[in-house]
């Protein structure tokens, strides 16, 4: 045989770990990412004892344009009861992460993680994913894409009651 075929069989020897997908109650683990700006680092352990959205986005991606104004509603309404959302770029490059920012402004923390380890220790399947994660550091739900029907249980969060538009 040659080296190459025993390179190749040598490889699909090797142990392989499955990725564990993260579901309802399991624990989240920690990480810390560069914010999207670089100028801090940011841990999920910041956020310890907050309700956390994390939500796995890049500029490629059309539910993104969609999911990020509608994100970024929700922190504004519910940020002072303890709820974060915190936003995991992949993007290759950081320009293209920037851009879309510039015409999809969001106040909620922007993380980089151009080597996109995060979405495969989360085992993301596709873009936006996002993990509602309790008080307690556990999955509530997870919540792969995005789409116009979405936006509407998020606007109930941000609409007036029917007893506030009386006042």
């Amino acid at each position: 045989m040659d080296r190459r075929t025993l390179l190749l069989i040598g490889l699909l020897l090797l142990p392989v770990t499955p990725v564990h997908a993260l579901a309802k109650g399991d624990a989240v683990p920690d990480f810390q990412r560069p914010s999207l700006g670089g100028q801090s680092t940011v841990a999920l352990a910041d956020y310890a004892g907050q309700v956390v959205y994390l939500d796995f986005w890049a500029s490629w991606c059309g539910p993104c344009r969609l999911s990020l104004p509608a994100l970024d509603a929700l922190y504004r309404e519910l940020g002072d009861q303890g709820f974060v959302v915190l936003a995991v770029n992949v993007d290759a490059y950081q320009e293209d992460a920037d851009a879309f920012l510039k015409s999809h402004p969001v106040s909620y923390p922007t993380l980089r993680d151009a080597d996109s380890t995060l979405p495969k220790r989360f085992a993301v399947k596709g873009m936006p994913t996002a993990f509602l994660i309790d008080r307690d550091g556990r999955v509530q739900h997870v919540h792969e894409g995005f789409r116009k029907t979405d936006i509407e249980p998020c606007l109930l969060y941000t609409s007036p009651s029917p007893r506030d538009r009386q006042k």
